[in-house]
């Protein structure tokens, strides 16, 4: 016999970790000395504590442990929670992997430019969100193209909304594409999130639409939208770096919009995918 002092040496286990696994009926000793108390365990228990250990290792509780070693789960059964473990720890594993190429783009970032980037890029799914716009076409993507477009889209979309008693629950949302047809416009949306019922908004050429949900990788951009370039190829070096592509132009979310649009916060909410 064992006292659990020695028992717990062999079986590479603490005492403390006996003494629980006795409590849960989990491994109890072999017997209990009645007048001190002191638990003695035999040396056929290794096997089971052993037993105990591995499939603790692979990740099941100790509820599971305990219903595998009492056979009151059957090899059909045990094949499927080692199935979805497998599963669990291969997610697991692409999730480190992912994380580590983000830890390794920032190393090279920060040795490239020899401090640490200001701008942080997130991925998240970006939710369904209904909005009212106007639509116009800019000649390019290019700021100075945008700009003459969107502001006067926006300088009309309000007083329009309010004449129509449709007020905004949200904020601004710019979102752009290639015009149809290939004739190299860009056509331009300016809109701002809205609660009514999709469709015309009577005859003032506003629309409210559905904007579907998509995965896209985000950034933050503080200052006036004409000086936007730098945090969008900051965003172009983080998606080639990461192994994502982008899908689309980048949606712009006016976050903050006082009078002074040099303190302006825009998040530009660029559609990806993995490559």
């Amino acid at each position: 016999m064992f006292t659990i002092g020695d028992f717990a040496r062999y079986g590479r286990v603490s005492p403390r970790m006996l003494r629980h696994y006795d409590a849960i009926g989990l491994l109890r000793p072999d017997r209990t000395d009645p007048a001190t108390g002191y638990r003695l365990y035999g040396a056929a228990q290794l096997a089971r504590l052993n037993r105990i250990i591995a499939l603790k290792d692979l990740g099941f509780t100790l509820q599971q442990v305990g219903a595998v070693l009492d056979e009151q789960v059957g090899p059909e059964e045990l094949r499927g929670m080692l199935r979805l473990r497998r599963a669990e720890l291969a997610e697991a594993a692409a999730a480190a992997t992912a994380r580590l190429a983000r830890v390794e783009a920032r190393l090279r970032s920060i040795e490239s430019e020899g401090r640490m980037p200001a701008d942080d890029v997130v991925i998240k799914t970006v939710p369904a969100v209904r909005v009212a716009e106007l639509t116009g076409t800019a000649a390019s993507y290019q700021p100075e193209d945008i700009g003459p477009v969107i502001g006067p889209l926006y300088e009309r979309l309000f007083p329009l909304l309010e004449g129509a008693g449709v007020r905004p629950t949200g904020p601004g949302i710019a979102r752009y594409e290639d015009e149809p047809g290939g004739g190299g416009g860009i056509v331009v949306h300016a809109g701002v999130t809205v609660s009514g019922p999709v469709g015309a908004v009577g005859d003032t050429g506003v629309r409210v639409v559905e904007l579907p949900p998509f995965e896209a990788a985000t950034i933050v951009h503080r200052g006036a939208m004409d000086d936007v370039l730098p945090a969008a190829n900051t965003l172009a070096r983080w998606l080639e770096a990461n192994g994502y592509r982008s899908t689309g132009y980048a949606r712009e979310v006016n976050l903050e919009c006082p009078p002074d649009r040099e303190r302006w916060v825009t998040e530009l909410q660029e559609p990806v995918a993995k490559v």
